[in-house]
């Protein structure tokens, strides 16, 4: 029995999916289902159970065993690598990132950069995510960095702050906003708004600071997706409240207006968030002094 089999079966288990399984591992489904079978054979017990009309799959007992030591051993491993490496000095290995859209896609890329050039012997593997799905992700050990807005205190988890980002509001060129230098929270009350969806971090605080200014909006449109709500803003659905990063090339494209909001709570924070029990790879600890560079 090799690391990689223990790999093949931990994968299938996050993801209930054989073909997601076979992908990250770089083999076939079938060669999959083949290690899973000898992994059963080997030890005469059934480890997973398929639920007939789904594609879900569930751990037997054993199963439950053999994932719970498989992990450890995997962590073991990578450990062991790392410590190899460390003796020569070589920064190797990939580190898994989840991250929300509006920092991976706009923040995150030159980081990225760098780090490869700085460390060519290793690989960031980046997974774009809801905050919550990250934290899940981050605590069950399936990627060992997550990057968040309002990253929030957890009983398990470390929070490496990062410099924040301002929210801005965006429009249409032809709106009445557009000519604005600055607004106030107060100009926003019973505008229409293209809105993030209720669970999303930066919609509780933008509802939060409008609160706190007796401030009321007609909600036009929900989304989950930055690029879906600047899409809807420049059709002329409603005004929205986003990151000023993720912006700035509408803003010089003029494709979107984009106004400064006056209040200092108009402020996104950013953070690094990682399991405290669990030793960083150099990789890992690298990537971190880059971000918090």
């Amino acid at each position: 029995m090799q690391i990689e089999t223990l790999k093949i079966f931990c994968d299938l288990v996050e993801t209930q999916s054989f073909s997601q399984a076979a992908e990250r591992n770089f083999v076939t489904q079938s060669a999959v289902s083949q290690q899973v079978r000898g992994l059963e054979e080997k030890f005469r017990r059934r480890l997973l159970e398929r639920v007939r009309g789904r594609r879900e799959v569930h751990l037997t007992e054993a199963g439950e065993t053999f994932l719970q030591t498989s992990r450890a051993v995997l962590a073991a491993y990578a450990q062991l690598e790392e410590q190899m490496n460390g003796l020569i000095g070589t920064v190797k290995g990939t580190v898994r990132v989840a991250t929300v859209y509006s920092i991976g896609l706009y923040e995150l890329p030159p980081v990225v950069r760098r780090f490869m050039e700085l460390y060519p012997e290793a690989k960031i593997d980046l997974e774009y995510s809801r905050t919550t799905r990250v934290v899940r992700d981050i605590l069950s050990g399936t990627v060992e960095l997550g990057v968040v807005a309002y990253p929030e205190k957890k009983r398990g988890l470390t929070v490496v702050p990062l410099p924040g980002d301002r929210l801005v509001l965006i429009c249409q060129i032809s709106h009445p906003f557009a000519k604005r230098k600055k607004l106030q929270a107060s100009d926003l009350h019973d505008q229409g708004f293209v809105l993030f969806e209720r669970d999303i971090p930066t919609r509780r605080a933008t509802d939060r600071i409008l609160r706190s200014h007796g401030v009321s909006v007609r909600r036009v449109a929900e989304f989950d997706n930055i690029e879906t709500i600047k899409r809807a803003v420049e059709v002329g659905f409603g005004v929205a409240i986003v990151p000023r990063p993720s912006v700035l090339d509408e803003q010089r494209s003029g494709q979107l207006a984009v106004v400064p909001l006056a209040e200092p709570e108009w402020t996104r924070t950013v953070g690094i968030i990682y399991r405290s029990d669990r030793a960083l790879s150099s990789a890992a600890r690298k990537f971190i002094e880059l971000l918090a560079a």
